[in-house]
């Protein structure tokens, strides 16, 4: 009798040791997933026995029971965090459950493009696939739930890239590119010229708009502004084609005719004076801080290089202007003879 039992011990201490053993190795390994990760997903109101069962059924969790004792063991068990996971290859048990409960979800990212429309801007937020679409497209209803006071959309978001949690609903993409747009122009406000004429934040947006619109190259930014706030200064019309094209709208083919410049809309800056009643683009910091530091200088007309780099060529008097606008012309016409004779031989 004594024998069996102390046989029936020895059994079950090695049994104990055996399945302490398994224990500790699988929480030591690594679990079993690709070199270049794999994306998780656990649905809210899901039970952990739901997750590791799953996890063992795609075969990266060797031991699903295992796993589950030791989430109970912790008290982890009703601590994992619903969300979109991105498990790397490595990681082990442990670190993964610790993940789960840190709410460690995958990051998406959404970017705002410098120069876009707010047309625009509802349009890749409706292609974003990991983004919850619930935008109400009455602007009405949209300033309300952002507490704004503006009467138009455009320009009052922040081209930036945003980062966020897979389901993050539309309307908090929009909020948080609003709240950075408004802190922008305060932080830019703090740091314009002494000089600077226009005493209103809203049309600082709009010049900047303008500049966004003119050019991408950082180096002709607060050029440009400048001639702008001469222009304005002086009477001048800002005689600017962005702020036509924008008035003509979603219409607009791409060839902007002397028509289009001909025919008034509030936004057509060749038949009115001033800055047009709304901006015409998202504008980026780097355009904002241009239009409240505008360059210093004489010169009142810019005009494209034609060189295709982006570049503009600056003038102080209408003279200038004209032989550099002829300059251009005959750049384009040389271009155009040298591509027709290329295609020629071919």
């Amino acid at each position: 009798m004594k024998r069996i039992l102390l046989a029936s011990v020895v059994i079950a201490a090695a049994v104990a040791i055996i399945v302490v053993w398994q224990f500790v190795r699988f929480l030591d390994a690594p679990i079993a997933v690709a070199a270049d990760g794999l994306t998780y997903e656990i649905a809210p109101g899901t039970a952990f026995a739901a997750v590791s069962n799953d996890l063992g059924a795609r075969g990266v969790i060797s031991h699903p029971r295992i796993f589950r004792w030791y989430a109970r063991l912790t008290g982890d068990a009703s601590k994992v965090h619903a969300g979109e996971y991105r498990i790397e290859s490595g990681i082990t048990p442990p670190e993964l459950l610790q993940k789960f409960v840190r709410g460690d979800v995958r990051l998406h990212s959404f970017t705002i493009v410098e120069g876009w429309t707010y047309r625009d801007l509802l349009g890749g937020l409706r292609r974003h696939e990991a983004i919850l679409q619930s935008i109400v497209h009455d602007w009405e209803t949209l300033r309300e739930t952002l507490g704004s006071e503006a009467e138009h959309p455009e320009g009052l978001f922040l081209p930036e890239t945003y980062r966020f949690p897979k389901g993050t609903r539309d309307t908090e993409i929009l909020r948080q590119a609003y709240e950075m747009m408004a802190k922008t122009l305060d932080e830019e406000w703090s740091k314009r010229a002494d000089d600077f004429p226009l005493s209103d934040r809203y049309e600082v947006l709009i010049l900047a708009s303008i500049v966004e619109r003119e050019t991408a190259r950082a180096d002709e930014r607060a050029k440009i502004a400048g001639v702008f706030v001469r222009r304005l200064e002086k009477g001048m019309r800002l005689q600017t084609d962005p702020t036509v094209i924008y008035g003509i709208g979603p219409d607009f083919d791409g060839n902007l005719t002397r028509r289009h410049l001909q025919t008034d809309t509030p936004y057509n800056t060749y038949t009115r004076a001033g800055l047009p009643p709304t901006p015409i683009a998202l504008p980026g910091r780097a355009a904002i801080h241009a239009a409240l530091n505008p360059a210093p200088g004489a010169e009142l007309y810019f005009v494209a290089t034609g060189l295709g780099d982006g570049s503009h060529k600056f003038s102080a008097t209408k003279a200038e202007h004209d032989a550099a606008v002829a300059e251009l012309l005959a750049r384009q016409r040389d271009a155009r003879r040298k591509s027709a004779k290329s295609n020629g031989s071919r």
